[in-house]
């Protein structure tokens, strides 16, 4: 099959992505990776686009993830040059989450809020202690922690544990020590971030000694930038979000760790 390929790694939801095409009509086909793989193997597979009579082709990206654009003329005649450029999509209003939507920081017992424990001292232990930059919480991390809950896992999320006063180093430690699984959340803004790196540091400690295992969820983010960061989190078996939803994650390692119980 001969057709034009062009990679264009992780993109965000809502970019779009423009390709002009120069001489014949051909077949535009934006796919993510997975129905990329089988389109080159010549199998069924899913994608925007189709055939275009007219240039600029624009194809709007529904989801973030590792995109990929093929040109091919599908059994037409002639020949056809083409070029690609993304473009930004519609930046989202900037809105702020009330404090009264975040679990830990609604006062009361713990009948009314099953988040706060009713001693002083927090004996509880953890399934998972989930490791994130909080750039991706509204796409992956809060719908992940909510899903893995109502699996039925004891799940360490700051948004569920942390109130107004406390100490964020001190509750940190405290999930990290007292969780069995640490889920990181690997994405651009993960790697830049002070909090996530001193957190994973704990969970990489804890992992050496056998004390916790590594469960790494890369988002946005691709192998090569990964091994840049750290090649050991990158040669461990990993879920991406470009190629399962995060329903699908948190079943699989639901299933995981009822089964170590």
């Amino acid at each position: 099959m001969n057709f034009r390929h062009y990679g264009l790694g992780s993109r965000k939801a809502g970019e779009v992505v423009e390709v002009s095409l120069s001489g014949s009509s051909a077949n535009v086909k934006l796919m993510d990776s997975l129905n990329f793989s089988a389109y080159k193997a010549g199998r069924k597979h899913r994608y925007m686009g189709g055939h275009a009579t007219k240039s600029p082709v624009r194809l709007a990206i529904p989801r973030s993830g590792n995109w990929h654009v093929t040109v091919d003329l599908g059994g037409y005649q002639g020949s056809v040059k083409s070029s690609i450029r993304v473009l930004p999509g519609v930046l989202p209003e900037i809105k702020e989450r009330p404090l009264s939507s975040v679990p830990s920081l609604v006062q009361g017992n713990s009948d009314s809020n099953p988040f706060i424990p009713n001693s002083e001292e927090d004996l509880r232990e953890f399934d998972v202690f989930i490791s994130h930059a909080s750039e991706d919480k509204d796409q992956v991390v809060r719908p992940l922690a909510l899903a893995l809950q109502s699996h039925g896992l004891r799940v360490w999320y700051d948004e569920f544990e942390l109130r107004i006063g406390d100490s964020l180093r001190r509750k940190i430690d405290r999930g990290l020590a007292k969780s069995k699984f640490g889920i990181v959340v690997l994405s651009p803004s993960f790697l830049g971030k002070g909090w996530t790196n001193y957190e994973l540091d704990g969970i990489i400690t804890r992992a050496v000694t056998g004390e916790q295992v590594v469960l790494p969820i890369w988002h946005n983010i691709t192998k090569k930038e990964v091994i840049e960061f750290s090649p050991s989190l990158a040669d461990k078996l990993a879920r991406s979000t470009a190629s399962h939803t995060v329903e699908e994650i948190s079943s699989e390692i639901s299933d995981m760790i009822t089964g170590t119980r």
